[in-house]
């Protein structure tokens, strides 16, 4: 169990803002842990069978839960979408805080996971069910819902990373996908001299893409485990850190790579516009791009997908961006038969077939990443490519994950601000990992934490 002090930082940290949230779930129902049963979305198959509730909010989410209550005679899920990522989670947070009020399963992205684990607002699934589907998903996709031994969620999807590319420019300026970093930079150099545009984006609103750039190099920025009461490990400020973000650093100086904001109008009309010779990004970012109107008009057919360049090409890396799972709440009626869903929803045929081929997600169910349908699809973005079998199975199959931790959020704002500094010019990628060693180790000590 966590010391108090350390216990109560964390809520802290995590219940900010979040209590002018509005309170989630109603005045209880059916459904455990007092969210509102009476009130779903989606009809309800088999009305005297036990209700959990389930917030979610992936488009094909109530279809989803439909192919779920269809098949399940036993157990029905009663869906309610409560907000996208940050909405969804004030809600939660505030549901945690006030001891009712949190849906028996909860749509949580990876990264967060360890944030609400640590105010015990999450139960293991380690004996519910984690056995049974083990196999079906990888090594790196167990560790990213995993905090210590304990299982805190069933994985969804994930993000895969690649190099999305304009076959247009690359074409105009006689160049390949380089391979290694080395390659990359040379090659934006080259383009640049040419009169050409910047080659990427090195936004500072994307810290949890540059977290995945320093796990490339090997880097392991955190250890924790909350068996080890009140510790943890924050190494932010290696030698494969500064490596990484010295690199960057002297791709923005050089000016081969443009440092505005991503998900923005305006980087979304520059990506459309040609303004970037590439997109490092995850296996989700066709969906987005395409919901986005890029690859409409003027860049349609334009666009191709390669590996992520690497630093040691003997020893590549595969590295991952973005991924949610279901996660059973602590304040679950019947955890049981909540890890039930959670295991279940988004796990049958025609939900993993209807994600993939909408694009909605990249399933990382192994029934799916070895599906010859899957591997051999001729995505229409990529005009054709069968970029699955080319680039986002093998880096999805490599991956090894990460470890998050309670500060992970504190940790994301801190590099946004080191990463703009980087970009402004103030300092060198050697000073901004000094700099945000300092702060996160700080800030952890802060909320009691001993820094080992």
């Amino acid at each position: 169990m966590k010391t108090k002090p350390v216990l109560a930082a964390i809520t802290m940290l995590a219940v900010a803002g979040a209590l002018a949230a509005c309170t989630a779930g109603g005045d209880g129902g059916d459904g455990g842990g007092g969210a509102d049963a009476s009130n779903c979305t989606n009809e309800i198959k088999n009305p005297d069978a036990p209700v959990v509730t389930l917030w979610a909010w992936y488009p094909n989410s109530e279809a989803v839960v439909d192919n779920f209550n269809e098949e399940n005679d036993d157990v029905q899920v009663c869906w309610t979408n409560a907000g996208a990522g940050g909405d969804a989670y004030d809600k939660f947070q505030t549901a945690i805080s006030g001891g009712s009020g949190a849906p028996d399963v909860m749509m949580v992205e990876a990264d967060r996971i360890a944030v609400f684990q640590a105010q015990d607002a999450l139960v293991d699934l380690s004996d519910l069910g984690y056995e049974d589907v083990k196999d079906n998903f990888s090594e790196g996709a167990w560790k990213d819902v995993s905090v210590g031994d304990g299982v805190y969620g069933a994985p969804i999807d994930g993000g895969p990373m690649g190099m999305i590319y304009r076959t247009d420019i690359f074409e105009q300026y006689g160049i390949t996908p380089p391979t290694t970093w080395e390659e990359f930079e040379a090659t934006a150099q080259q383009v640049k001299d040419a009169g050409g545009p910047v080659f990427a984006s090195f936004a500072a609103n994307q810290p949890a893409a540059v977290t995945a750039y320093m796990y490339q190099t090997g880097a392991e920025p955190f250890t924790y485990d909350p068996a080890n009461e009140g510790q943890i490990g924050i190494n932010l400020n290696s030698p494969e850190i500064k490596e990484v973000l010295d690199y960057w650093a002297g791709l923005v100086e050089k000016g081969l790579v443009g440092t505005e904001d991503q998900f923005t109008p305006e980087y979304i009309a520059g990506v459309i516009g040609g303004d970037y010779a590439t997109y490092l990004s995850a296996a989700w970012a066709p969906g987005y791009l395409q919901g986005a109107g890029v690859g409409e008009g003027a860049d349609e057919g334009v666009w191709a997908t390669a590996p992520l360049p690497q630093w040691d090409p003997a020893n590549p890396v595969a590295i991952n961006w973005g991924g949610s799972a279901f996660s059973v709440s602590s304040q679950a009626d019947d955890p049981e038969l909540a890890a039930k869903v959670a295991f279940g929803v988004y796990a049958d045929q025609a939900s993993l077939d209807q994600g993939w081929q909408e694009q909605i997600i990249f399933p990382l169910n192994v029934d799916v990443l070895e599906d010859p349908a899957f591997q051999d699809y001729e995505v229409p973005f990529f005009s054709g490519q069968q970029a699955n079998k080319e680039v986002y199975v093998p880096a999805a199959n490599a991956y090894k994950g990460m470890v998050y931790t309670p500060l992970q959020q504190f940790y994301y704002s801190t590099l946004t601000e080191q990463i703009q500094n980087i970009n402004d010019g103030s300092a060198t990628g050697s000073e901004a990992a000094d700099a945000l060693q300092e702060a996160v180790v700080a800030y952890a000590e802060e909320q009691g934490f001993t820094v080992e």
